[in-house]
């Protein structure tokens, strides 16, 4: 979907002048305006990959190569164990599936705005939809990923337990864990630009920090407040305990401190969002 045509259906929606409305409607708005987010994430979605020579195969070579990394280095060098009897690369691929999605909402929603600095400076509608609509497009790219998983566990004939039914419910936890910092970021590059360059950074570190290519289980005792802290820790904990069953450990303490730093970092992101969303056409 063209830049221009999400301009144009933007102004098809019904403009009342009212002084304060845009305040006091706002949320209500965002509501009528959600057909807008669909457009922008389908727009999304249609040049992610445009003139790439391998097109979307990229959303599957990513986390593939990733894996192979992580089961080489911690599975095969480093001898850490595995969750119960299920292969290390399925035990990392649990964990990169959400990993992926959480990285890929961070570091597209945090530059939308400027990448749509044009549809932002010249027309009303509630901002948080870009953003929205960047972490929507992860969704797709995850989808793909949830695919590879599947591929994985057949060429492996590993069955997943019981509790592979309530992956949805943790996939919705990934989601709302990714729009927090996604709105902080987005609206405080939208200021200070340089915020681009330390994104990566924010992604990397992450990734090390996060037990991507290990187990929880291995973390030492002494750091469980700080570990925990980080809210894809549950995330990730959750997918592996969804994926591999009752032969992983679900650590009920860590996953609830986890959605509670999900919480607070999504009210804070809409607040700063909010907050900064006024002057974002002046400093675009």
């Amino acid at each position: 979907m063209t830049h221009s045509k999400a301009v144009s259906f933007a102004l098809t929606q019904e403009v009342i002048i009212e002084a304060g409305r845009a305040e006091s409607h706002y949320w209500l708005d965002l509501w009528r305006y959600r057909e807008l987010l669909a457009v922008l994430a389908s727009r999304d979605i249609a040049v992610r990959y445009k003139q790439t020579a391998i097109g979307a195969a990229w959303a599957i070579i990513r986390p593939f190569m990733m894996m192979v990394v992580f089961t080489t280095i911690f599975g095969k060098l480093a001898g850490l164990p595995s969750e119960g009897t299920a292969p290390y690369a399925i035990m990392v691929f649990a964990g990169m599936l959400p990993w992926t999605f959480f990285s890929s909402a961070l570091s597209d929603a945090s530059n939308s705005l400027l990448t749509d600095e044009k549809l932002i400076s010249k027309i009303y509608f509630p901002r948080l939809i870009v953003p929205m609509a960047a972490v929507g497009v992860a969704l797709v790219d995850f989808s793909i990923n949830f695919a590879l998983l599947v591929a994985l566990m057949v060429w492996y004939r590993f069955v997943p337990g019981w509790q592979m039914m309530l992956l949805p419910v943790f996939t919705v936890l990934a989601f709302f864990a990714s729009l927090g910092p996604s709105f902080w970021l987005s609206a405080l590059n939208v200021k200070y630009r340089d915020v681009r360059y330390v994104i990566p950074f924010i992604v990397q570190f992450g990734l090390y920090v996060s037990p991507v290519g290990f187990s929880s289980s291995v973390v030492p005792e002494q750091w469980p407040f700080v570990y925990s802290s980080n809210p894809v820790v549950g995330v990730i904990d959750g997918f592996r305990w969804c994926i591999i069953g009752g032969q992983t450990k679900f650590y009920l303490a860590d996953f609830f401190l986890s959605c509670g730093v999900t919480v607070l970092l999504l009210v804070w992101g809409i607040r700063t969002f909010r907050k900064m969303e006024k002057s974002f056409a002046d400093l675009i």
